[in-house]
């Protein structure tokens, strides 16, 4: 019997924003490509009222088919009203009037047996709702920020927890996930540790000298990939390269902060030694960390970062804070080091890898665990054992 899978995300790539959640879709893929599930995609898009909406900045999303064939995966994006930098509490509900009537559209015509939220906020209550009207079973899965931040913000950590609670089954990115979801008083009876994958095809090993001369990068290399926030920690390492003087730090992503880090660096004398990349497109990424010495991602917090798995895939070693399920994925010398949110101790870290670079074979090693079909797999019998119980 086929599973018939009403994945819900607003974190979901379009044309205009390819890099936006690569990850979601890549899972949604691997569940698709299953012929035990049929897997149809809701990615609602955020839009201001007018005349907010005439802004620049919301043009291509105007322009977003509302239906489409993405990667094989049938996507629709219907359209919700947002209020910028106000609105995270009312969106659930904004969102909810908007695609229920798609949603009783959709499910007249092929009934859904479960609803897989692929994120916490909004998606998790939203789907609680969408699981009352249609009375089928749903999933949440906690990727980081949704339960770092909207699971600690007044006015939507009791959503978060009664989406939980309601849920006949959660996922965790990470067991440090799970962990901090139990904290919460979340049923640790009702979540599975559910990793993320890497494409090993993709992301593979490559002659560094090789790499660099095609890219022209001269000398040792740090790159840090994640979106230029403060979370992610990149001043840390800005503040760390004096005390590593031959060293080019590259940062891939974007963001508002990038301002404030091009300041940072011209303040302490360093602006030569940083390249700002941009949002660099993903399948763009592996030549990038094959030509890298380190990784760095001094973060805050997170789930279990792709950026970790895939530039260990590469061959990379990582230089991480103790965020996450930083523990479960360093189980080898080789692969990297955990460090402090510390200048001073991340550069010691950086040069210590510099000095002794590890076999890429051995840091590779970390990461082939981490596979789609190992994703996939535990996802298909997360959802048929939540719909088996729901009949």
């Amino acid at each position: 019997m086929t599973l018939n899978v009403l994945m819900l995300s607003t974190l979901f790539p379009d044309i205009s924003r390819p890099n936006f959640g690569v990850f979601v879709e890549r899972q949604a893929r691997e569940l698709a490509s299953r012929p035990e599930a049929n897997v149809t995609v809701i990615a609602p898009v955020g839009l201001p009222p007018w005349p907010l909406s005439l802004a620049p900045r919301y043009a291509a999303l105007h322009a977003l088919p509302r239906r489409e064939k993405w990667r094989e995966l049938t996507v629709y994006r219907p359209t919700f009203p947002i209020i910028p930098k106000f609105g995270g509490g009312t969106n659930v509900w904004t969102m909810t009037r908007a695609i229920l009537p798609l949603v009783r559209q959709l499910h007249a015509q092929k009934p859904f047996d479960v609803i897989d939220a692929s994120f916490f906020f909004p998606d998790g209550p939203v789907a609680q709702r969408l699981s009352r009207a249609l009375g089928i079973p749903y999933s949440v899965k906690a990727r980081g920020a949704d339960i770092h931040h909207w699971g600690s913000q007044r006015g939507t950590r009791k959503m978060v927890l009664r989406a939980g609670e309601g849920a006949a089954g959660l996922l965790a990115v990470s067991d440090a996930m799970r962990r901090s979801m139990v904290r919460m008083g979340m049923d640790e009876g009702k979540i599975r540790v559910h990793y993320t994958g890497v494409d090993l095809d993709t992301f593979e090993l490559a002659d560094r000298a090789e790499a660099k001369a095609t890219l022209d990068f001269n000398g040792p290399v740090v790159l840090c990939v994640g979106a230029l926030i403060p979370r992610k920690g990149q001043d840390l390492l800005v503040r760390a390269l004096p005390m590593l003087p031959d060293v080019t730090l590259l940062l891939a992503g974007q963001g508002q902060y990038r301002r404030t880090l091009e300041n940072l660096a011209e303040e302490l004398g360093v602006e030569r030694r940083i390249g700002f990349l941009g949002s660099v497109p993903h399948h763009k990424l592996p030549r990038i960390f094959a030509a890298a010495d380190v990784m760095a991602l001094p973060s805050a917090s997170e789930g279990l970062a792709n950026a970790w798995v895939e530039a260990l895939a590469c061959g990379t070693p990582i230089v991480i804070s103790d965020v996450g399920g930083a523990r479960e994925l360093l189980d080898r010398p080789e692969a990297g080091q955990i460090v402090d949110r510390d200048p001073q101790a991340i550069a010691t870290a950086i040069q210590a890898i510099l000095d002794n670079p590890p076999d890429g074979e051995a840091v590779r090693a970390a990461a082939l665990r981490f596979t789609w079909a190992a994703n996939g797999d535990a996802l298909l019998a997360h959802l048929q054992g939540i719909a088996a119980t729901a009949r």
